[in-house]
């Protein structure tokens, strides 16, 4: 699908040319931006930061993961139990359909060894140029610093008010477009601009929105002095993670608070499941996923008698130093001597965590606008015109592509249903 062909849905005929409002930045504000513009309607795109995209700039800064080229029902199943206009959106604009947006925009994709989509350049910076001299060459009007405030009790206006240098706030001006998309982010990296202020001003109209919390973030561990001397910032790789019923295999990242990386962002829903009044909770850690319990006591069996439990667990095992302080920590130090036990805690070591760390230090957040509030367009119900996009719905999914593929659809899903809805009016 060419540039422009990709935003090209079957949308009705205007009579005229509707006016559009975009209030976000971000790559769905953006996203919408573009359909709404491709399809004739005047844009206006309201960004409260200096500049637009800022998250996919920081997102890309080791490598933009823009998708996934896993099939897609199983694409699908890293959502959870995905609702099904979280589905619709997906299948509508699908990962294949994101690869031929990159290269619309002069940034052919690859996979890489894990499955994981990026484009050409790895990182954002030229994808992000590319994209915002598109849309300037659409029509597309980018007004930077400026905040949405809500709206007007008596007229239903979007309040837009301009934040200049040194914090200096404008009284709020009235925008009365046909129609309005938002995409305002989740909670996570406030200095993006998507810092959750939005949420007091949707309960505040009477929008039911669920609690914004932390995903795809770290958790917090009490280590010892030692073990942070030691092991901060070291990698334990190859091991699985499990949770109940869920396992998860990857790397954990051990950072000065607790743990981090792909595998614990990936059971990060099932751990604040898990998360008790006192907030805390259990994962066990599988050390040696490829090897069976009986398999690993057969090999420290082979043990030498003089060799210490560290030394045994090396030469045997081939389980790295940071592995072993793991094991210590876990264990306040008391490893067991015999290969049965030791057997039993590299399958199964149990390691207590503290809650996640808070939502600005988290890649994305969960909760949002709940689906109920919005229906089959994306359309608020309680707000006809306007149309809610990304990750401020209450939508969850691990990185590997599956984050900015879902901002992306559901986008492209209401500023589609934007149009379709602005074409009913008209008759």
């Amino acid at each position: 699908m060419t540039s422009q062909q990709r935003t090209a849905l079957v949308i009705p005929a205007q009579r005229n040319h509707p006016t559009a409002a975009v209030v976000g930045g971000g790559p769905g504000g953006l996203m919408a931006a573009e359909v709404l513009a491709r399809n004739g309607a005047l844009v206006t795109i309201y960004e409260q930061m200096p500049t637009m995209g800022r998250k996919l700039l920081i997102a890309g800064r080791g490598g933009l993961n823009i998708t996934h080229s896993e099939p897609l029902p199983e694409f699908l199943s890293k959502y959870g139990e995905v609702s099904p206009s979280l589905r619709f959106a997906i299948e509508a604009f699908p990962p294949t359909e994101v690869r031929a947006w990159c290269a619309g925009l002069f940034q052919e994709t690859f996979v890489g060894t894990s499955g994981r989509v990026f484009p050409s350049g790895f990182r954002a910076t030229e994808l992000l140029r590319n994209w915002l001299g598109s849309l300037e060459g659409l029509g597309v009007d980018l007004q930077n610093n400026r905040q949405w405030i809500g709206w007007d009790e008596a007229t239903g206006a979007l309040l837009i008010r301009n934040v200049g240098q040194n914090n200096a706030v404008a009284e709020p001006i009235s925008s009365y477009p046909d129609i309005t998309v938002m995409s305002l982010g989740g909670g996570s990296w406030a200095r993006t601009g998507s810092d959750g202020s939005w949420v007091h001003k949707y309960e505040a109209a009477g929008i039911k929105v669920k609690e914004l919390t932390p995903a795809n973030s770290g958790f917090l561990v009490d280590w010892t002095a030692e073990f942070i001397s030691r092991f901060e910032g070291v990698p334990i790789k190859n091991i699985a993670l499990v949770v109940g019923e869920n396992s998860v295999r990857g790397e954990l990242m051990i950072s000065s608070e607790g743990i981090e990386g792909g595998a614990v962002y990936a059971v990060g829903r099932e751990l604040r499941e898990a998360c008790g009044a006192d907030g805390k909770s259990t994962v066990e850690v599988d050390l040696r996923p490829d090897l069976t319990r009986n398999q690993i006591e057969k090999r420290l069996d082979t043990a030498r008698p003089k060799d210490s439990t560290s030394t045994m667990l090396q030469r045997c095992i081939g389980l790295p130093l940071v592995s072993i302080g793991l094991m210590r920590e876990a264990t306040t130090n008391n490893l067991p001597r015999s290969p049965a036990e030791l057997a039993g805690l590299l399958k199964s070591l149990p390691l207590s965590l503290r809650c996640s760390q808070g939502n600005d230090r988290a890649i994305s957040t969960a909760g949002g606008v709940v689906f109920e509030e919005l229906d089959e367009r994306y359309m608020l119900r309680s707000h006809p015109g306007t149309f809610v996009a990304g990750e401020m719905i209450d939508w969850e999914a691990p990185t590997g592509g599956y984050l900015l593929q879902a901002t992306l659809s559901t986008a492209v899903a209401a500023a589609s249903g934007a149009l379709f809805w602005w074409a009913e009016q008209q008759g």
